[in-house]
């Protein structure tokens, strides 16, 4: 069984100590928060033991969750690494793509499992439907949020488009051409809304919206590809894939046919509706974590991918903060 413990027990590191606490894989030894009311409230709570120092938490396991502030991400994950622990870290894996360059050296050193915690690759409506995606050449997503004075310390970007950056770049098997971006500060000091393109060198077109300012929740995106449509709804956890074939035979009555003239076949519109497992995406990508490390097999969301997420992420803020549209409240 793996020993693991847990940097960080704020509202996230609540929801991983929970889960990490009912895994059968993983014996949680502990955690560390440097706030000591905190810390003994977490500690009460769980009934888990709570270090005073993160090398006390460090020397008593295997494995490190790293679910503190983004900031401190970095100085985390170093320590671990150089004590030869495999890490686990949330999202973005660093502040700087420079320092997530410096745990990629490390992690190699050390020769131990890293993972990044971009969820949202473990989504069952992502996973139900990505089957189905199969060289998409126009995405479009939108990862709109209610106001949560929770992640206003850094630009929406990095706080929720981040997320449909990292399954982007995980589908779009070609190097990025050129990105363009605007935003607008509304109530923070950084960008509470941003759209941006990412065009690719194989011709996709990448469309991305996030809003933590809005009147509803919205998580969906859209991936359009040759003879078929897929729609992800990572909120409500569906997806559907709209598909176009040619009629062979007559065209069934009830079916939708489109006639494209010039003397071309019929073709028929049909539509698949794959089943989403239930299963929580956290615990998943933590199971995921312990089976790369058993398994001496490669992490699902490996430190270059949380980089190659984090740079885009990066160009996108200096893009909306160069973009004439571009207003600070």
């Amino acid at each position: 069984m793996l020993k693991i413990g847990v940097l960080g027990a704020g509202h996230l590191g609540k929801i991983h100590l929970k889960i990490l606490k009912g895994l059968p894989q993983f014996e949680l030894v502990g955690f560390f928060d440097p706030d000591h009311e905190k810390a003994e409230f977490t500690r009460d709570e769980f009934g888990i033991e709570k270090f005073d120092t993160i090398e006390s938490l460090i020397d008593a396991v295997d494995a490190v969750d790293i679910v503190t502030p983004t900031l401190s991400h970095f100085k985390c994950a170093e320590m671990a690494l150089r004590a030869s622990k495999h890490v686990f870290i949330e999202k973005p894996v660093t502040n700087t793509v420079e320092e997530a360059k410096k745990l990629i050296l490390l992690s190699e050193e050390a020769n131990v499992k890293a993972q990044i915690g971009h969820v949202e690759r473990f989504n069952p409506a992502f996973l139900a439907s990505k089957d189905y995606i199969d060289n998409p050449m126009f995405i479009e997503t939108h990862r709109l949020a209610e106001f949560n004075p929770r992640g206003t310390d850094v630009p929406v970007i990095l706080d929720l488009m981040i997320h449909d950056i990292d399954i982007v770049l995980s589908l779009v098997n070609s190097n990025i051409k050129r990105i363009s971006a605007s935003g607008v500060a509304v109530i923070s000091d950084t960008p509470d809304i941003a759209n941006a393109r990412i065009e690719f060198d194989n011709g996709c077109v990448a469309n991305l919206t996030s809003s933590r300012i809005s009147l509803k929740n919205m998580r969906k995106s859209r991936f359009s590809q040759r003879d078929s449509y897929v729609s992800v709804d990572f909120l409500k956890k569906k997806a559907e894939v709209v598909r176009i074939k040619e009629v062979v035979g007559e065209p069934d009555p009830l079916s939708i046919t489109i006639d494209p003239g010039g003397g071309k076949k019929l073709k028929e519109i049909y539509f698949i509706r794959p089943e989403s497992p239930a299963t929580n995406a956290i615990e998943e990508e933590l199971k995921a974590f312990e089976r790369s490390i058993v398994l001496d097999i490669p992490t699902a969301v490996s430190l270059g991918d949380g980089a190659k997420a984090l740079d885009v992420a990066h160009q996108i803020i200096e893009k909306v903060d160069r973009s004439p549209s571009f207003f600070q409240g």
